[in-house]
């Protein structure tokens, strides 16, 4: 063996072993928070929205009382950034992820509070196992806040950079226009080229929620009304999001009845608990065949 690979292998043989981290995947990474079903939509369905968070009473001994902000997305889909003020904001649309997203989330704003004012914030990849949103939140209902752009990433005067203005340009261009309707939680009304959608996270379990669905199908009562289809539906987190494709030239304000109507027909099939005859069974057989699974 010559000197050259007998050192190599030496060094390799003396160097600390790297631990291996364990990916786990959790199918329901936002249960037990009060706003479970929100915490999804802002993750899978809205461009541009900001919620402030308030941190356990453990952290806040910690680090004191600092400024958190959830935000659907931050620049470059970076996971945290913190502020020279001590303002630390967490995204929830990123490009690295482990299996358990709470946990993500919470080692992301874990990282950014350690992090000096200002300084970069760096989150593994892999965080392994350790806290997770719901250890380290004050929980309570998101009061969230939707933004046409994402100038609110900004602190003040920043936008005068012509390479900051010419990147927040490219990242406004791709938000498609969307509206939190207040008929029921956590629905969502879009528009994207050609056509509009309404989609509403479920928050019940998805066995509950799919045979309401498919009594409201076999009565033919999927709908909002004339013009409008029902696309099917996906999974996302543990929970059921239907779909709804709507007329392009209706604005969002409109759909709050029919989206309310529907939440009452749907209350209704969710409280009846006689099995499901055959057309109810066909329904969800061919609900099932038009589902999706995020993840």
């Amino acid at each position: 063996m010559s000197k050259r690979r007998k050192s190599q292998r030496t060094a390799a043989d003396t160097a600390p072993r790297r631990e291996k981290v364990r990916d786990i995947f959790v199918p329901r990474p936002f249960d037990g928070l009060v706003d479970e079903p929100e915490w999804i939509a802002l993750r899978e369905l809205v461009p541009a929205a900001s919620a402030p968070l308030r941190l356990a009473p453990a952290l806040v001994e910690e680090f004191g009382d600092r400024s958190a902000t959830l935000a659907t997305v931050l620049p470059m889909a970076a996971p945290a950034i913190t502020k020279p003020d001590g303002r630390v904001l967490i995204g929830l649309q990123r490009h690295q992820q482990s299996g358990d997203v709470s946990r993500d989330l919470a080692e992301a704003l874990l990282c950014a509070l350690r992090t000096e004012p200002g300084g970069q914030v760096a989150v593994p990849p892999l965080p392994g196992p350790g806290p997770r949103l719901q250890d380290i939140l004050a929980d309570g209902p998101l009061d969230i806040t939707m933004h046409e752009g994402f100038e609110f990433w900004l602190d003040p005067g920043a936008g005068d950079d012509p390479s900051v203005q010419a990147s927040l340009e490219r990242a406004n261009a791709a938000i498609y226009p969307t509206v939190r309707l207040t008929a029921a939680k956590a629905a969502y009304w879009c528009q994207v080229p050609e056509k509009a959608h309404v989609r509403w996270v479920l928050p019940e379990d998805e066995d509950a929620a799919l045979d309401a669905l498919a009594r409201l199908g076999a009565a033919g009562s999927l709908t909002l009304g004339e013009q409008t289809k029902f696309a099917g539906m996906f999974r996302a987190h543990g929970r059921l999001v239907p779909v709804w494709d709507l007329p392009e030239e209706t604005p969002a304000a409109d759909w709050e009845d029919p989206v309310a109507q529907f939440a009452k027909r749907y209350a209704e099939a969710l409280a009846a608990t006689d099995p499901l005859d055959a057309a109810g069974r066909r329904a969800r057989q061919g609900l099932l065949g038009r589902q999706l699974t995020l993840r």
